[in-house]
């Protein structure tokens, strides 16, 4: 597997807000949306809302779900999965490591593997 890429700090993305990692960089089609939970995890997602075009990373997360800025639509954090309407598609979850200090993203390699 690969090192993963280095994303910030634990202590740059503050408790209940997340910042993206662009697609290009990421090697993956859709932006990544990395998320710092309330509950003090670092989760990752595809940052495009399977139900309208709109950035996950813009919504508000609370425990390991984050929800839709444009209609609500829910996601569970820790997998990608739809909790409710009008989203009926989940989206991808990735990998998230925190190493050192660092919040560390592994693109395309699903969280449960680890």
């Amino acid at each position: 597997m690969s090192e993963g890429i280095r994303v910030a700090g634990v202590d740059e993305i503050e408790e209940g807000e997340a910042l993206t990692v662009d697609a290009e960089a990421a090697g993956t089609a859709d932006d990544i949306a990395v998320f710092h939970s309330d509950n003090g995890r670092f989760y990752a997602l595809n940052d495009t809302c399977t139900h309208e075009d709109a950035s996950l990373a813009d919504g508000w997360i609370e425990g390991d779900e984050v929800e839709c800025p444009v209609h609500s639509a829910r996601f569970c954090l820790r997998t990608g999965a739809a909790l409710c309407l009008p989203a009926l598609t989940n989206t991808k979850a990735h990998r998230v490591e925190v190493r050192d200090g660092a919040v560390w993203l592994y693109p395309n390699v699903s969280p449960l593997d680890a």
